[in-house]
């Protein structure tokens, strides 16, 4: 049988309070005496009351709630980034409601779920592997609610961003393969609308150029395990094969290394050097051992709600584009050039 919801009255009427009493207890930085807290929240934990945050938030204007739009789960960075996120945010006094997107969404496919993070009135948004277009920003905005961008970046929006250097990324791991003598360099791409699979591509062929070394296969992995499996398959079985691949991320670099050596025979690295970008945990197993540029995802995370606190509390205004540098970590699916370790 349902049973009655409490309310804030019931609260006050057992701890012998006033009901704006008890409202203040339970309101962050509202002023309470410390026996006037202790009598409601001994009269709520008797009465199993919990405090209704979006109701509240219709009142104040704040609901503490951080809204965090997320695609790729699957791939191994997003739910440890989700977690860092989320614990960093609690520690400030804020709560996550996560939405999930299609890890290919244009802007007008995020328009939905934009209208219902936009519906619980939160205080801000993080948008993690999404593309956003300049009308849903500007929505935001007209709403009051900030927004910034996570591990992606566009300059043509007026909004904040946190994300590698992915450019610098892409050409250290050219420059990598280049060094370990390899002629034959091959590219296997994600999603093509993602800013940080153009900039990763970019930077490797920043380096080819500089070379004078032009790239020798391109696939389409589009993130995804079977996509990049199919890229692997047609661009290494064949007689005129690349001696060296850089993959766009660990999690397709992953798929590509079991079509190698699983299905075509092929040594990593003595055939074959892979590089990727990440640096997931399953990079460091022995299965894998793959170099790859690693993302300093704490690192990501504290500029991330610094720069959203910060416009939270209207104290930073100006849209920010934070770049971190990704160092190559070298383990054991590249040939290692004389001098790099």
């Amino acid at each position: 049988m349902r049973t009655e919801k409490v309310t804030s009255l019931d609260v006050a009427k057992r701890a012998g309070v006033s009901q704006s009493a008890v409202s203040r207890v339970f309101t962050p930085g509202a002023s309470a005496s410390p026996a006037t807290a202790e009598k409601v929240r001994a009269a709520a934990a008797e009465l199993g009351y919990r405090p209704n945050v979006l109701a509240r938030a219709m009142v104040s204007g704040e609901s503490r709630i951080i809204g965090l739009v997320v695609a790729y789960l699957e791939n191994f960075f997003y739910p440890q980034a989700l977690e860092k996120l989320s614990n960093a945010l609690q520690e400030q006094g804020y709560h996550v409601l996560v939405f999930l997107a299609q890890p290919t969404s244009t802007a007008e496919g995020l328009d939905d779920v934009i209208s219902e993070i936009l519906d619980y009135q939160v205080d801000g948004i993080i948008a993690a592997s999404v593309a956003l277009s300049s009308e849903l920003s500007d929505r935001c905005a007209e709403a009051g609610v900030p927004i910034v961008l996570f591990n992606r970046t566009d300059g043509a929006l007026n909004v904040s961003s946190v994300a590698s250097d992915n450019f610098a990324g892409g050409r250290k791991a050219g420059e990598f393969l280049l060094a370990g003598g390899h002629t034959r360099i091959g590219y296997i791409a994600g999603w093509e609308g993602a800013s940080t699979q153009q900039k990763r591509e970019a930077g490797l062929m920043a380096a080819l150029n500089a070379a004078g070394m032009p790239l020798h296969s391109r696939g389409v992995g589009n993130f995804h395990t079977d996509q990049a499996q199919a890229a692997a398959r047609e661009m290494f079985d064949r007689p005129d094969r690349p001696d060296a691949v850089f993959v766009g991320n660990d999690h397709m670099a992953f798929a590509v290394m079991d079509v190698l050596r699983g299905e075509l025979g092929l040594d990593v690295p003595g055939d074959v050097s892979v590089v990727a970008f990440d640096d997931v945990p399953p990079a460091a197993w022995a299965a894998y051992g793959l170099t790859t540029l690693r993302q300093r995802a704490n690192v990501m995370v504290r500029e991330t709600v610094d720069i959203l606190l910060a416009k939270i509390n209207h104290i930073q205004t100006a849209p920010r584009a934070v770049e971190i540098e990704s160092p190559l970590i070298i383990r054991t699916s590249a040939r290692i050039p004389e001098g790099w370790t």
